[in-house]
């Protein structure tokens, strides 16, 4: 039995979801609120972050361990040339990193996590100021996915790969809120629509979140 401890709305789950069923492998997802601190997860995960893998009798936790573990032992989605492969990780750490510190991670929190969170925790109504800037930053990474899609099919080579799931895991979270502005980014748009239409992204499409439906067309292949 594989178990994955996930949220929703983490880009990392997500992006573990995906290289997971990429692989045909179609785990039981169990939610974790991250920022609950609950005592047995805390024991199974002192940071208390997920995501969290259970796999072949092994916990695995954080993505970075999980990818490299699949990768090692689960069959290869990375590049084999090299210098794709360095592409490959360079924009995996672009979004993992950077994205995420400077778009996702302000966005998330204002509009989801804040929602759930005590006042003593930080929680309360969503900070149009902090919106802004999220969503400022959020356009200068989508100018350079353009730019990079202007001659690539796919992120690094002619096929999706550990780059591709990896991006396409964050962006996916923002597509849910409906915070993407597909019409002014062709590109993206074209080939963010090549891996939501693969099989291991179908599961995505289901999620959701208390009080918060997906937005838009995220449910939908035709957006």
């Amino acid at each position: 039995m594989t178990t994955l401890y996930h949220y929703p709305l983490c880009p990392f789950s997500r992006k573990v979801r995906l290289l997971l069923r990429e692989r045909s492998i179609d785990p039981d997802l169990i939610t974790e609120t991250f920022w609950g601190k609950r005592k047995e997860f805390l024991k199974m995960n002192p940071s208390g972050d997920v995501p969290v893998l259970i796999i072949k009798k092994r916990k695995i936790c954080g993505h970075y361990a999980i990818t490299e573990f699949l990768e090692d032992e689960l069959g290869k989605i990375l590049p084999e040339d090299i210098d794709e492969k360095n592409e490959c990780r360079r924009i995996m750490d672009w979004f993992d990193r950077k994205f995420h510190n400077e778009v996702l991670n302000i966005i998330l929190h204002e509009k989801v996590e804040r929602q759930f969170l005590s006042v003593d925790q930080g929680g309360g109504l969503p900070r149009l100021n902090r919106i802004k800037v999220g969503i400022h930053n959020l356009n200068f990474h989508l100018n350079y996915l353009e730019k990079i899609l202007s001659n690539r099919y796919c992120l690094v080579s002619d096929k999706p790969n550990t780059a591709d799931f990896t991006a396409v895991a964050h962006i996916s979270c923002l597509d849910y809120l409906g915070d993407i502005p597909w019409k002014r980014y062709p590109r993206v748009k074209e080939w963010y629509g090549k891996i939501k239409s693969r099989p291991s992204f179908r599961s995505l499409l289901t999620d959701q979140i208390m009080s918060i439906p997906p937005r838009g067309k995220y449910v939908s292949l035709d957006f």
